[in-house]
């Protein structure tokens, strides 16, 4: 009789699955105070030795909680999604995935991500999909802070707005405090001792509403740097000298062109206030070029706070971005039951270098 099989041969047998009603056993607990344990119940009067029983009971066996069941009696499928522009998928601004994540892992919430790169059509499909899933909420964010219009399917879903705004006005956003910080950069150079011939450099041509690599999204952080800056310019009795217009995208390239043409039509400027960081070290490369030194001739801030602020010799001062902390506050949000429309505006922190100091005398 062939059957394949030697009389010592065995089918390897399954790995027992661990139930709750293992777990209660071990405790030497009902199933029931075990499942109250386990879903994190505290109306039931159990003390903490049997918590602490069903948990290590828990631990020790390698009980995995069954979450369909949990999604189906809770309601909440532990899941959230971040949708975005481009977020997920550049270095700019990805710290915000970092900061939601760190929050939502001490919630015992996964996170999904994806980016639809501006494509309405992608979106929407990937929403549907998203839905689908049972997410518990959405974080809507953009690469740049700007406004945007929250898809209509999102209605019954609890959102919170990363790094943007909504349209209407409506929702509960979570956006850096871009006006304080251009205040900051202005007060940076007047402690220093600058009131006079202070540049910006990094303003817009006529009719354009963003670089010419990206959708023309208009962001924001120019016009509230801008009024941070002329304000606090203003309070102390002085203002820019003039604005810089940067041509294409605010990178190293276009700020080295925009402060050379500066200094090619015979202005000196004492300090120069840049849009941001690439475009203050390519602002940089054109005083160096023309022999003026930093910060002895000419004194730099800048925005944004990312690496290449600490690259150049000497390191820039530059006003950072918060996209961390704006990260773990919007995925914090989620979880709030006051879903009241409101701004909450995250401080942007200064990063000292060696780039500004007081004004040089003389012509």
């Amino acid at each position: 009789m062939a059957s394949g099989k030697t009389p010592s041969s065995k089918t390897p047998s399954s790995p027992r699955r661990i139930t709750l009603n293992h777990v209660a056993e071990r405790a030497g607990v009902s199933r029931s105070a075990a499942s109250f344990v386990m879903s994190g119940r505290t109306d039931q009067r159990l003390s903490a030795e049997v918590f602490a029983r069903v948990r290590a009971a828990a631990e020790e066996l390698g009980y995995k909680p069954n979450l369909t069941a949990k999604t189906l009696r809770t309601g909440r499928s532990g899941t959230v999604a971040l949708v975005s522009d481009f977020v997920s998928t550049t270095s700019f601004a990805s710290t915000m995935v970092r900061g939601a994540l760190e929050e939502l892992c001490e919630r015992d919430s996964l996170l999904f991500t994806v980016d639809t790169h501006g494509r309405e059509e992608l979106e929407s499909r990937l929403l549907d999909s998203l839905l689908a899933r049972n997410i518990d909420g959405v974080l809507y964010a953009s690469m740049f802070t700007r406004s945007v219009t929250v898809p209509p399917v999102l209605k019954d879903t609890p959102v919170v707005l990363l790094n943007c705004l909504s349209d209407d006005g409506g929702g509960i956003s979570v956006i850096p405090d871009e006006a304080s910080a251009g205040e900051d950069a202005a007060r940076l150079l007047l402690e220093a001792g600058h009131v006079q011939d202070i540049w910006f450099v990094g303003s817009m041509p006529p009719g354009q509403v963003g670089g010419t690599i990206w959708p023309p999204w208009a962001p924001l952080a120019l016009s509230e740097r801008r009024e941070g800056i002329d304000r606090a310019l203003k309070n102390a009795g002085t203002s820019l000298a003039g604005s810089v217009v940067v041509e294409d995208d605010w990178d190293i390239a276009n700020g080295r062109a925009a402060v050379a043409g500066l200094l090619a039509s015979g202005v000196r400027p004492r300090a120069l206030i840049c849009v941001n960081d690439a475009v203050a070290i390519g602002a940089g490369h054109a005083l160096r070029a023309a022999g003026l030194r930093i910060p002895d001739d000419v004194s730099l801030v800048s925005f944004d706070g990312t690496p290449l602020a600490q690259a150049g010799e000497p390191a820039l001062t530059t006003i950072a971005l918060p996209h961390l902390e704006m990260g773990r506050r919007a995925a914090s949000l989620l979880f709030d039951t006051d879903r009241t429309p409101r701004r909450i505006r995250v401080p942007m922190p200064v990063v000292p270098g060696g780039s500004i100091a007081g004004p040089r005398t003389g012509p």
